[in-house]
């Protein structure tokens, strides 16, 4: 049954626990690393929760609403979620603090192009929450816009538009670098 399709195992597996066994080897590795890439430390047990959750509600999912793997991101985005405002919790900061709620400062401490990398933190780091993570889902996780859009929970039309805003302002503060080094002949 290995080439059976996520959809369809998903869809199984409300009665065959067996068939939710497979889809959790397949797609563990992409789940753990959109974990992997908002909160590190907590990863390995973030994912762990995603799998509790999406298997106690297996029975919820409905094909017509989108992929299974757009409605697995989507528990591992709720699961994410609900992590930061634990911490936002018992570090008893407001729940509105973007800052802890959105991981990109972590993010920024692995980023490999050091010249760029104020300048792109502080663009993504400017980007409406929505933008960032419609951005991010679909160069990181490789997700479809419209899957994207099922993540968060807006409607595909409207991502395709942010996430063309989101490019937009990237694509303008690269190629401001590109010029810039250029202009001074530093192409490395």
């Amino acid at each position: 049954m290995d080439t059976e399709t996520d959809d369809r195992l998903l869809g199984r597996s409300a009665r065959d626990a067996g068939a939710f066994e497979v889809l959790v080897v397949r797609m563990s590795g992409v789940l753990h690393g959109y974990l992997v890439r908002r909160a590190p430390a907590a990863a390995d047990d973030l994912l762990a929760e995603v799998w509790l959750q999406a298997f106690s509600s297996r029975k919820s999912y409905d094909p017509a609403l989108g992929t299974a793997r757009t409605w697995l991101f989507g528990v591992a985005r709720n699961v994410l979620a609900a992590h930061w405002r634990r911490i936002d919790r018992d570090q008893q900061l407001p729940a509105a603090n973007e800052r802890s709620s959105d991981p990109w400062h972590a993010v920024d401490q692995r980023l490999d192009a050091a010249a760029v990398g104020p300048l792109l933190r502080s663009t993504m780091a400017g980007l409406p929450h929505v933008e960032r993570e419609l951005l991010l889902l679909v160069a990181w996780e490789q997700l479809t816009p419209t899957e994207a859009a099922a993540v968060v929970g807006i409607p595909p039309g409207t991502a395709r538009s942010r996430l063309h805003r989101a490019r937009s302002r990237v694509r303008a503060v690269m190629q401001q670098v590109a010029h810039t080094r250029r202009l001074t002949g530093d192409l490395a």
